[in-house]
């Protein structure tokens, strides 16, 4: 247990941040799912609209730090080419 105030104050700050960084990753990994189980049972134009959404939530989470920008662009590459196959 954390004997100093600013111990303490530093647990309240982590938990904080980690529900906010589980957050932004369970939406982006829903997202993505979403779009892969729309392209898999065939609905390419649904999925398509999809596309903006898990494009917004992965350059959301970059920015906030949850994940790299690097990993973001990738996952957004990913998903366009996935979607650009089955055209």
């Amino acid at each position: 247990m954390a004997n100093s105030a600013s111990a303490r104050k530093r647990i309240r700050q982590t938990a904080t941040k980690t529900r906010r960084n589980r957050q932004a990753s369970g939406r982006l990994k829903a997202a993505r799912k979403e779009l892969l189980l729309l392209v898999e049972s065939g609905k390419v134009e649904e999925a398509a609209k999809l596309l903006p959404n898990v494009f917004s939530r992965a350059d959301r989470a970059a920015k906030s730090g949850v994940i790299h920008k690097n990993t973001a662009g990738r996952i957004k590459s990913r998903s366009a080419a996935l979607l650009a196959v089955q055209k």
